[in-house]
């Protein structure tokens, strides 16, 4: 999962324009500046192209921080593999 977290930092970093940002498995949109809702929308469609996956909406919607999104793209990327 560092590996993901890793990658997933990247994109958020990029798309933020914040090269200092670090997450973490508890990180949420409240304790990052500029991850609004606009944001968060490119943020998500950034990390599907990255990963080369595709999450549906209501996935989405559940995700409570970025651990949340970490272990479903981990599913997603191992659902792929087999």
């Amino acid at each position: 999962m560092e590996k993901l977290l890793s990658e997933v930092t990247e994109v958020y970093r990029r798309v933020l324009k914040d090269p200092n940002l670090v997450l973490s498995p508890d990180s949420t949109a409240d304790d990052v500046d500029g991850w609004d809702s606009l944001n968060h929308t490119i943020l998500m469609a950034e990390v599907q192209k990255h990963f080369q996956i595709k999450f549906a909406l209501k996935e989405v919607i559940k995700f409570k921080n970025v651990g949340d999104m970490l272990e479903l793209i981990h599913q997603k990327i191992s659902n792929r593999q087999q």
